[in-house]
């Protein structure tokens, strides 16, 4: 059990707590509460940590409060993220922070115009927020070098080596020449994730919350058996009854095909996948966060790393392979302790297939034929399908 503390007994500076404050955050996460101390102290850290988990301020704030200011050309923080989509949340959770304590941050990625980003190092920034691939054509143009690094962040390195970002990575290190600070959060830490830490890290030392991962006792399951012709006014029939939904779909043209069938029925919705131009996915994003959109319709890959606060249901449109990617899946809508709502939707032919991935998770629970009139869908957390 962790002992519950605060920002200002972890050393965080009054300005940064202030800032904390206004933004309504007031108390740490328990990664927070692990963390903040050894990274201000400027220790070498490991998290082992899940998306949502309060990671981004575990390390953001010892490094806000340690970076000097900058020389053109010379960060002197720097936080490498998988995808584009984690580069801006990340820096949009620092942002305002860094303003409070004199701190520029600046989120890099590819997808989108190099010549902001190089503008943006020319004058100096403290802290980049990129993905591997933007920065070597950053470091290989002469528009950035890494000799002024104090504080090297590696977040979500396990997805990093997923995607096979590795070689980028370790290049990036490399050329990290500087005495400098290093903090590594990952849901795991073996393989290509270890190795990073072994060479390196010095003298890490490790953290890890163990209610990080969302588990099945979290969330609220539904095993929804549709019909073809009804589907899409089953899933407008979720959506119009909460704030905010996220739908996986397996495919690219899938999810575009369901943002136009939602608006159909008079449901706001936008896609976000690999095919979308960088400026549509943000804004796709944008609008879900705020409340523009109450539905967001994600593919596996490209959801990877999101976190919007307030998901009250995730919908499974294409039923999840396996009971590993129902379950990251089915997180988004169980984050920082709150119970989350998972609904799976099946056709005739795919219930084999889900009662597998039921047997795995060890959920004993019906599966039950519905309609898009059905009152009960208005109400699924309220409804326990096991009583």
């Amino acid at each position: 059990m962790i002992e519950t503390t605060t920002f200002e007994a972890l050393g965080v500076s009054p300005d940064l707590i202030g800032a904390l404050a206004e933004t309504g955050i007031t108390a740490p996460f328990a990664i927070q509460n692990l963390t903040i101390g050894d990274g201000i102290a400027g220790r070498d850290v490991c998290g082992k940590a899940k998306t949502g988990s309060g990671k981004t301020l575990a390390f953001g704030l010892p490094m806000l409060q340690r970076v000097s200011v900058a020389q053109p050309k010379r960060p002197t923080g720097m936080i490498l993220v998988p995808t584009r989509e984690l580069a801006v949340q990340v820096k949009d959770a620092l942002s305002p922070l860094g303003k409070a304590t004199g701190v520029r941050v600046k989120a890099m990625y590819g997808g989108v115009s190099m010549d902001p980003q190089i503008d943006a190092l020319r004058k100096g920034v403290e802290i980049i927020v990129g993905t591997p691939g933007r920065l070597i054509d950053l470091l290989e143009r002469g528009e950035m070098e890494l000799s002024a690094i104090e504080v090297m962040v590696l977040d979500e390195a396990d997805r990093m080596a997923d995607m096979g970002f590795m070689p980028q990575v370790q290049k990036i290190l490399y050329r990290t020449t500087g005495p400098h600070q290093t903090m590594l959060f990952s849901a795991t830490l073996d393989g290509a994730v270890d190795r990073l830490v072994q060479k390196y890290m010095v003298d890490p030392v490790f953290h890890e919350v163990e209610s990080d991962e969302p588990t099945v006792e979290q969330m609220r399951h539904h095993f929804l058996h549709v019909h073809q012709m009804d589907k899409v006014k089953v899933a407008a029939a979720i959506a119009n009854s909460v704030d905010r939904t996220m739908i996986f779909r397996s495919t690219k043209r899938g999810a575009d095909k369901l943002v136009d069938q939602l608006e159909g029925v008079g449901v706001r919705a936008g896609a976000i996948h690999g095919d979308l131009r960088q400026a549509a996915r943000e804004k796709a994003l944008a609008d879900f966060a705020s409340g523009r959109l109450k539905v967001l319709v994600a593919t596996d890959v490209a959801a990877r790393g999101i976190h919007v606060d307030g998901v009250d249901v995730v919908i499974h449109y294409d039923p999840s392979h396996d009971h590993k990617d129902y379950l990251h899946r089915s997180g988004r809508t169980a984050r920082a302790g709150e119970q989350g709502v998972a609904v799976t939707l099946m056709l005739y032919n795919q219930e084999n297939e889900v009662r597998v991935v039921m047997r795995r998770l060890r959920l004993d629970q019906p599966i039950v034929e519905i309609f898009s009139n059905d009152p009960r869908l208005a109400d699924l957390r309220g409804w326990d399908p096991t009583a």
